[in-house]
């Protein structure tokens, strides 16, 4: 193997490491997965992470603040502690009340 060979075989190799560690990097982890869980009615209207209901295609689809059948992933072990003017977080869909 001649000299430029091998240097052009080190800096492809090279290249590749540095590709997979940015990904590895950017890519969430299953165990970072586990540490979140979905949480309905904490999330601003177009704010949510998925689940907005009837007419509404995921996430950034929610029409109202805090609305119930609309989740946004938080942190386990949070969801029911994070307060809004409707009550708390809830682990299950809520019924979802318009303003009167």
């Amino acid at each position: 193997m001649s000299k430029i060979t091998f240097t052009n075989s080190l800096a492809a190799a090279g290249a590749i490491a540095t590709a997979l560690t940015f990904a590895a990097l950017t890519t969430p982890s299953h165990a970072q997965e586990a540490t979140m869980e979905k949480c309905y009615g904490v999330s601003l209207a177009g704010k949510n992470d998925c689940a907005a209901g009837p007419g509404t295609t995921c996430a950034g689809t929610s029409t109202l603040d805090y609305q119930g059948n609309a989740w946004s992933l938080v942190p386990a072990g949070t969801c029911e502690s994070i307060e809004t003017p409707h009550g708390n977080g809830s682990l299950d869909e809520k019924s979802t009340q318009l303003p009167s």
